[in-house]
């Protein structure tokens, strides 16, 4: 398995981060259900979410945590998978970027 880590500056509060957090991923369970299989999210506490899925028969297991001024993603991806680290932290930073912009999801 590798390590990533992926950050994200905001200026949310925790909550409305949360709260466009829980409406990602039902988005992301309804756009990408055919491509990934479940996927799985639970809140920690108030600023941790826990999320894994399957990708092409690998297991990928995150967790978000929400501080102050930036989001925290941390990545536990197969070693397969790590060949396209460049391209899944970019990924991840466009998407989740994007998603907590400061006008409204």
């Amino acid at each position: 398995m590798k390590s990533m880590e992926v950050r994200i500056p905001h200026s949310l509060e925790q909550d409305e981060v949360r709260r466009r957090l829980d409406a990602a991923v039902v988005r992301a369970r309804d756009e990408y259900a055919d491509k990934v299989g479940a996927i799985d999210a639970s809140w920690r506490d108030d600023g941790q979410l826990a999320v894994s899925l399957d990708v092409m028969g690998m297991a990928i297991d995150s967790e978000v945590e929400i501080l102050l001024t930036e989001l925290v993603v941390k990545l536990q991806v197969p070693g397969m998978a790590g060949l396209f680290a460049g391209k899944i932290k970019s990924g991840i930073e466009q998407r989740i970027g994007g998603l907590l912009e400061s006008s409204p999801a």
